[in-house]
């Protein structure tokens, strides 16, 4: 898919290679070649609880967390949170370590599940009830876009990336819903998550610097067990 000038559902054949890695990290048990093994399992033997600090929390974002900490899920990478109910967004060093909270846009239409074949459409073919950000355990590392912006990717198959956000249709008044205390104002875009600038340049890029991460994106409606192999049953 080519990108607008939002940086949506961007794919980029120059990147590729490093995108399909990516992608193929995600069933990969032990990450091999994304960080030093040695590394990580040090890494993995600090984690013991996450804190949220003076962070606010729904109480599902706060269980994913303890369970990722807990079994370790995030094999001792950088990772994130992101709640699309609350339209927050939280980032984790290695060692389970909150480094930042913010708001976030998300997609327009609630829902879990991606289109199949979207990432390949042009925006102006995707329709409104589609435009919605896949919940799911994602393998991340950092790209840029057609035009040389920084972006994060979440999900490649269906053109799914965290950026900074980007207004450039003022109708959409993106960086107003950023701002809104309402969380339904956050939802805008086409399926990417979009962060404020200050928390991508201070937060985002730091952590997943030459090295990959995971992100977690909870679902709007489905259980938290359907959507992340090996979370508890006895929860919701």
């Amino acid at each position: 898919m080519l990108s607008d000038k939002r940086g949506e559902r961007v794919r980029w054949p120059v990147f590729l290679g490093l995108a399909l890695l990516g992608v193929h990290m995600l069933s990969t048990p032990v990450w091999v070649g994304a960080v030093d093994l040695g590394q990580a399992q040090e890494s993995l033997a600090k984690v013991s609880s996450a804190d949220f600090g003076r962070e606010k929390a729904s109480s599902h974002a706060r269980e994913v967390v303890d369970w990722i900490v807990a079994s370790q899920d995030h094999q001792g990478l950088p990772f994130v949170v992101v709640d699309k109910t609350q339209a927050r967004v939280f980032v984790f060093n290695p060692q389970g370590r909150l480094q930042g909270a913010a708001p976030v846009l998300v997609g327009l239409t609630r829902g879990d599940e991606g289109v199949p074949g979207i990432g390949d459409r042009p925006l102006s073919l995707i329709r409104p009830f589609e435009r919605t950000t896949p919940a799911g355990r994602f393998s991340a590392s950092l790209d840029k876009n057609v035009s040389g912006q920084a972006i994060l990717w979440v999900d490649y198959e269906q053109g799914i990336s965290l950026h900074p956000v980007r207004s450039v249709d003022p109708k959409e008044r993106r960086l107003e819903r950023l701002a809104s205390s309402i969380a339904a104002d956050h939802r805008i875009s086409y399926g990417c998550i979009n962060v404020p600038y200050s928390f991508w340049n201070q937060v985002v890029q730091p952590q997943f610097q030459n090295t990959v991460g995971v992100v977690y994106v909870l679902p709007d409606t489905k259980p938290l067990k359907s959507i992340f192999k090996g979370f508890p049953h006895n929860h919701h």
